[in-house]
């Protein structure tokens, strides 16, 4: 099959197309035929020596990658048959091997695709959205009329998380740069904060809820215009170690969290998707021996959306 390895850690460069063999199953696994992939910044921090690259540091050939969609081709699980649909995260924070034609993966974490929905918008949906979502389930306890703050709204997490929020009855309030206003806005956001030109403490305040994707001074200026009893939610590691005792110190709740992998939760999000209450927006689509030029463009950090590579 054919299947994307690093060489090592570090560039894109390390990044090669190769041939391996079809992994085998073991039993609760089903075998994928791939029909698209995604990427997140997990995988670039991976790739370069950082992330979940504990994960990977006695494997070789080391193949990156955890968001899937394609075809059950053989099945060793009572919840999927030769010929499903299938998409989800694959043993995340572990080894998904999901950079190959064919993807061997426990059955407890995969849920039907929708049939209104493509395998590119479906693999989009699983990382991303499933950080969200069990970010909201978990912590953020929304109830309508709360005012929630999401960071980067425009990008992958971003844009997933205005539109659950929406759907959960929240009053959404998304930072970007004044380029993807329209795209923020679109998606549901009832209030826009161009980041570049207007200090976050000058233009809201009274907000419940943060979701964080940024870390760093982020946190800080984002508990400056919370409630107190709110509560902040920090996704990047590196950047949010502090979160829990800043907000403690203020009177809020902080936590750092990171997603896992659940076929039950991404079931929920399924329905989500089929019917239209959440939907994925795909900035970009590259095929999988792009995988070196997706990497370059989702390190920008200037995405919209997410960006997907089909077989």
């Amino acid at each position: 099959m054919k299947s994307i390895i690093l060489k090592d850690f570090g560039s894109v460069d390390n990044l090669t197309i190769t041939d391996l063999p079809i992994p085998s199953l073991q039993e609760g696994e089903v075998l994928i035929r791939t029909k698209a992939i995604s990427i997140n910044p997990i995988d670039l921090k991976t790739r370069a020596g950082r992330g979940a690259s504990a994960a990977f540091k006695d494997t070789d050939p080391i193949i990156l990658g955890w968001d899937v969609s394609g075809i059950v081709e053989t099945s060793k699980s009572d919840l999927f048959k030769t010929g499903d649909a299938v998409f989800g995260m694959v043993n995340f924070p572990g080894q998904g091997k999901a950079y190959a034609e064919y993807v061997a993966a426990p059955a407890s974490h995969l849920a039907l695709k929708p049939d209104n929905i493509s395998h590119e918008a479906a693999a989009a949906s699983s990382l991303a959205a499933l950080t969200v979502w069990q970010i909201l389930k978990s912590y953020a306890k929304i109830k309508k009329g709360d005012r929630v703050l999401i960071h980067a709204a425009a990008g992958g997490v971003g844009h997933y998380a205005v539109q659950m929020a929406k759907y959960l009855g929240a009053h959404v309030i998304g930072t970007s740069s004044a380029a993807k206003k329209d795209f923020v806005l679109s998606l549901g956001a009832d209030e826009h904060i161009d980041y570049q030109k207007q200090p976050l403490e000058e233009a809201t305040k009274d907000i419940d809820f943060v979701l964080d994707s940024l870390g760093g001074e982020s946190i800080d200026h984002s508990l400056n215009v919370m409630k107190k009893g709110g509560t902040i939610v920090s996704i990047p590691s590196g950047l949010n170690e502090q979160v829990g005792e800043k907000a403690a110190a203020k009177g809020m709740h902080g936590f750092a969290t990171k997603a896992y992998s659940s076929g039950t939760d991404m079931q929920e999000i399924a329905e989500l998707l089929k019917n239209g209450q959440v939907k994925s927006h795909i900035s970009q689509t590259f095929k999988l021996e792009q995988m070196r030029e997706a990497h370059l463009s989702l390190e920008t950090g200037k995405t919209q959306g997410k960006i997907v590579l089909t077989f």
